[in-house]
């Protein structure tokens, strides 16, 4: 098969690429190279046997001619790092999937899959229990508590305390530009699918962790951020009161899921949760790397908090776990395999500093007064 891959030279698309090629596909990769991710330009690790497209996934011209030599599309080009440039999570992530569909539909390409990465930042706050007021989906939490250290999600109801669920592909509540954008990007991707009879697929990844993954990006990573402390020898700031939860899922499991949803027609007109299967805190995390590092560093719980973040989320892995897929690898694994990746890296001095005062010169990384 005949395979575009967008953000082809990025972490996630490369590993998929790699593994195409290794199942006999043709593979295409389109990549703009932009910073922060490629600040040097076309990595050392670009599948060999891809062939390399260096532009915007925007250009209407570039992106049609693409097309049509292609049988199958995966779009993993994005815009990311939940920064406060709100239109360019816009502009990119569903701009972009929409001219897919435009150009297919216009030229009457026979495509038969569109794979769409998506996030698990779509879901938002995700899904809660509230003992007397059932199932909820809250909303962001109020500036003002988040600056008073008062860190958990309220029932919206009764305001009483709730408990955290596994959260499906039916709830989509992002709140921030980012999971906008992915949820934005869903509905496109799907419902053209649908009208123009374009087989098409989303993913929501959770945390998608393992080598490759850009040392440069200023907010995402927690298997990044932890790893480049604890090998730098500083100890780690952990948001909030540092018992945020999340799943972590290893690249080498993301791409086994990309390549069944390729195939699989069970897979055509849904989304997908890709995650872990088990829930962590971000100091469970922490504690994790650090075993890895050896380190006597610990964590530090500093009352800084990342404005707009989720305190939960859980992803509910059912729905793909039914098509035969399951997370293999575990967080440790990933941890191993990214910081041998890391070894020799230049520069990872500067790295986290500059990341740091990006963030709180932009509002994002803020203090509570609790």
């Amino acid at each position: 098969m005949r395979v575009l891959v967008t953000g082809g030279a990025g972490f996630i698309g490369s590993h998929t690429a790699d593994r195409l090629v290794r199942e006999g596909h043709q593979v295409t990769v389109l990549d703009a190279l932009t910073p922060p991710v490629h600040r040097d330009g076309v990595p050392n690790y670009l599948t060999p046997g891809a062939d390399l497209f260096v532009g915007d996934v925007r250009n209407r011209d570039l992106l049609a001619n693409l097309l049509r030599r292609a049988d199958a599309v995966y779009h993993f080009a994005a815009y990311q790092d939940y920064l406060p440039d709100f239109s360019r999570f816009t502009d990119v992530n569903v701009v972009s999937t929409a001219l897919i569909y435009e150009i297919a539909v216009a030229e009457g390409l026979d495509l038969q899959r569109v794979v769409v990465a998506s996030s698990q930042s779509a879901m938002g706050e995700g899904l809660y229990r509230c003992p007397r007021d059932g199932a909820q989906t809250p909303g962001m939490r109020p500036e003002q508590a988040l600056r008073a250290g008062e860190w958990e999600v309220l029932c919206p109801v009764c305001g009483g305390g709730l408990e955290m669920m596994r959260t499906p592909e039916h709830v989509s509540n992002p709140q921030n530009a980012y999971g906008m954008s992915k949820y934005g990007e869903e509905m496109v991707a799907l419902n053209l699918g649908r009208r123009y009879g374009i087989p098409t697929a989303a993913l929501r990844y959770s945390i998608v962790q393992g080598p490759r993954q850009s040392v440069y990006n200023a907010y995402s990573g927690a298997c990044r951020i932890f790893s480049l402390h604890f090998l730098l020898g500083t100890s780690p700031t952990l948001y909030e009161d540092g018992e945020m939860v999340r799943d972590y899922v290893n690249i080498h499991d993301v791409v086994d899921a990309n390549l069944l949803v390729l195939e699989d027609p069970r897979a055509v007109g849904r989304v997908f949760n890709v995650g872990g299967g088990t829930p962590y805190t971000t100091r469970q995390f922490a504690a994790i790397v650090q075993a890895h590092y050896r380190s006597d560093q610990q964590g530090r719980v500093t009352g800084e908090y990342r404005f707009g973040d989720t305190r939960h989320i859980f992803s509910d892995i059912s729905a793909l776990e039914d098509l035969g897929w399951a997370p293999r690898r575990t967080p440790a694994e990933s941890v191993a395999e990214y910081a041998d990746w890391l070894k020799g890296m230049p520069g990872l001095d500067a790295v986290l500093a500059d990341a740091e005062a990006t963030m709180k010169s932009l509002g994002v990384v803020r203090e509570s007064t609790g």
